[in-house]
């Protein structure tokens, strides 16, 4: 059984002090040895909960499986390989540097603090290591069969044609020449600075009998990172990297170039952010994204093949340690082969799918009138994303609409909504929107939106001290009818093309005036009346969820079926968690699909916990209880982790329609019966697939069929 997660459990539920018991040396111990300090009913075969990271990193293994799957399409495993490679870097920046921050925590105060965290982060490096050996054979397999397909990714520009070498050559000069920022650390003045998540070539160089060391930028987010050349029927992807180095004589004139390697920083990305009324938050906001380029180092990527002198001069210079060197390849960033396109077979992606229509919403012509008929279901990225577009347009230009309400937490950059709610502005409309200023890595682009839907009229709200605004709802007003948007996802029309998620309209006036509740709340900070139907974090969450389980333990008890389906992205909250533990014992039948983070530990109990990675990102939240047949079913924008449920705003709502209802159970059944891409997660974090029947069960594939069936 892991330590780690022996540790952090004890950590969590009791309290650091308790941890003097065990040593100075975690590791060294024998675990038996540690046991005779727990209670003596601790099931160490079953451990209460994983810990987050390293279930997280379960997780990213689960989509570098899809990278490895020879059954995908070429290009959509080489996307893979730039999903696991994104995951990775944010993983780094945010939990790799959250983690490390405990070292900083003065030792009087949590005297061992510091040697858990040590574990853990040696537990990290450990794991991901295993997984970067698969990751670089993956890649290189791709790679070889990509080449078999005439698509040269990496290609040596040497063995380009002396024309295609001169173009090169004049690309070099024209238009990367321009970008380039060499620094030679003993020749220049200033402490040399690396950018967060950018790339450089670090260079070892002799003049006049000296060494000297610099590096220079990879201007990759200012300029493509491939270059493609077509050479008969041969395409040639010619990393930015490469040109360069092939130039770089021209960057140094007076240099002998003696060594060349790639390096990246990444920087801690969290925004330390005072939770509190006074004070201009927009100006805090903006302030600290411009201090993530000065955050402390999480990880110093280079080359494996970098000498130990060039090593030693880059850790001296910028202030590294140990635990800050990590050895990579010849690129990093590569999450930048998303840039990779595919020139030639269709049969080198997912074949395109048309979005089915809604039916009814077609017929009535209007996303308003089709609601006042009855509630409407969406089902993104099966269907189009317009008719939630159309439905803030119509709002937009209806003469009757008075108030429109919204809240966003990540827009899209060329949002169409936004373009709505200005011209609703325009046209007399009262638009007040709130705008979460702390989603992770979009702040800027959210600030850029609220300055100008603020210079437009519309009332912009930003975010709550000490919350964050995840929920993701809309209201519009008639003066004799409210229409409500309840959302899984963001209202973001690029996401939704990949992002699984469900959109319901409804009229329902119970959930439209609870609706309205939250909105004051969010506005005036005028405290709710009370949610019967809706189930608001802040306010009902944990009480409403926790009800809803002991009445099915209750139906268990009683000898009736009980039966609860949890469907998120992460599982992480211990009083959810023991409450589905305590479900489990009393035989009601627990299922948990999960996407990403999962503490729950399968097994205990008879529970299953399933994970589905496939063409698109699984992430609608779904929560079914079965009732003794009279089952309910909410959906939402909130998954089980300690943040969702207690430091956010998060609504989720009811489907009171049967048939809306038995749609997403369908959905739900068919992830759960899933054989060929839902993986079953075991007591060791391991991804277990099933093995396939003769009828093989994909849950996307089946559930596009599904949607088209309901709306034939």
């Amino acid at each position: 059984m892991n330590k780690v997660i022996v540790f952090r459990y004890y950590a969590s539920v009791k309290n650091w002090d308790f941890l003097l018991a065990i040593g100075e040396d975690f590791s060294s111990i024998p675990l038996n040895s540690i046991l005779r300090t727990f209670p003596p009913n601790f099931d160490m075969e079953n451990p209460p909960f994983f810990d987050r990271d390293l279930s997280w990193i379960s997780f990213n293994y689960r989509v570098l499986m899809e990278a490895k799957n020879s059954s995908v399409p070429l290009i959509e495993r080489l996307r893979f390989i730039a999903i696991y490679s994104s995951n990775l870097d944010e993983f780094f920046r945010v939990r790799v540097s959250n983690i490390r921050s405990i070292e900083q925590i003065d030792k009087k105060k949590i005297r061992k603090s510091t040697e858990v965290s040590s574990v853990l982060l040696t537990q990290i490096r450990e794991v991901i290591g295993n997984q970067l050996e698969e990751y670089g054979q993956a890649l290189q397999e791709i790679l070889k069969a990509l080449k078999e397909q005439q698509i040269i990714v990496q290609s040596p520009i040497e063995n380009l044609s002396t024309d295609n070498q001169n173009e090169l050559g004049k690309y070099f000069r024209t238009k990367v020449l321009a970008y380039l920022r060499p620094y030679v650390f003993d020749v220049s003045e200033g402490s040399p600075f690396l950018n967060n998540q950018l790339l450089y070539l670090a260079l070892k160089l002799k003049r006049d009998d000296q060494t000297y060391f610099a590096y220079v930028n990879i201007p990759s987010d200012e300029l493509p990172r491939f270059y493609h050349i077509k050479e008969g029927d041969i395409h040639h992807f010619v990393y930015l990297d490469d040109i360069i180095r092939a130039h770089i004589g021209q960057v140094l004139p007076t240099f002998e170039i003696v060594e060349c390697i790639a390096i990246k920083l990444n920087k801690d990305a969290e925004l330390y952010i005072d939770d509190e009324y006074s004070g201009d938050l927009v100006e805090k906001i903006e302030k600290q994204i411009k201090k993530r380029d000065l955050g402390a180092p999480s990880r110093f990527l280079y080359d494996g093949s970098a000498s130990e002198e060039l090593i030693e001069k880059l850790a001296e210079v910028f202030g590294l340690g140990d635990n800050d060197l990590v050895t990579g390849g010849r690129y990093h960033n590569l999450n930048d082969l998303f840039q990779i396109y595919n020139p030639t077979s269709a049969d080198l992606e997912y074949e395109s799918l048309p979005e089915v229509p809604s039916k009814s919403i077609d017929q009535a012509q209007s996303v308003m009138k089709a609601m006042e008929a009855q509630d409407q279901l969406l089902h993104f990225p099966y269907q189009d994303y317009s008719y939630v577009l159309q439905f803030f347009n119509e709002a937009a230009s209806d003469s009757e609409v008075t108030d429109i309400y919204v809240t966003f937490y990540r827009m899209a950059s060329n949002s169409i909504i936004g373009e709505a709610l200005i011209s609703a502005a325009n046209n007399g409309k009262k638009v007040i929107v709130f705008m979460e200023l702390k989603a992770r890595f979009d702040e800027a682009n959210n600030l850029k939106w609220s300055e100008r839907m603020k210079a437009a009229g519309i009332k912009i709200i930003y975010s709550m001290p000490g919350l964050k605004v995840h929920a993701k709802v809309a209201l519009v007003k008639k003066k004799d009818k409210i229409y409500g948007f309840f959302g899984t996802g963001n209202l973001n029309e690029k996401t939704a093309k990949i992002y699984c998620d469900y959109g319901l309209f409804s009229c329902d006036p119970r959930m439209t005036h609870e609706l309205h509740q939250v909105f004051k709340y969010l506005h005036k900070r005028k405290e709710p009346a009370g949610f019967n139907d809706l189930i608001v974090s802040q306010f009902n969450a944990i009480d409403q969820f926790t009800a809803l389980i002991d009445r099915e333990i209750g139906h268990a008890q009683a000898g009736k079926e009980a039966r609860l389906i949890i469907k998120l992205n992460n599982l992480q909250e211990k009083q959810m968690i023991e409450k589905l533990y305590d479900a489990a014992e009393a035989g009601v039948d627990v299922t948990v699909v999960a996407r990403s983070i999962c503490c729950l530990v399968p097994g205990t109990h008879g529970i299953n916990v399933f994970r589905l990675v496939d063409r698109y990102l699984e992430h609608a939240r779904a929560f079914y209880f079965h009732n003794d047949g009279d089952s309910e079913l909410y959906m939402g924008s909130a998954d089980w982790m300690n943040r969702n449920l207690h430091s956010r705003i998060e609504v989720c709502f009811p489907l009171k329609d049967e048939a809306l209802k038995q749609q997403i159970l369908d959905i739900l059944e068919l992830q759960i019966a899933d054989n060929t891409n839902v993986v079953k997660l075991d007591m060791e974090l391991n991804n277990v697939h099933r093995t396939a029947s003769s009828e093989k069960v994909n849950a996307q594939s089946q559930t596009r069929e599904l949607v088209r069936r309901w709306n034939s």
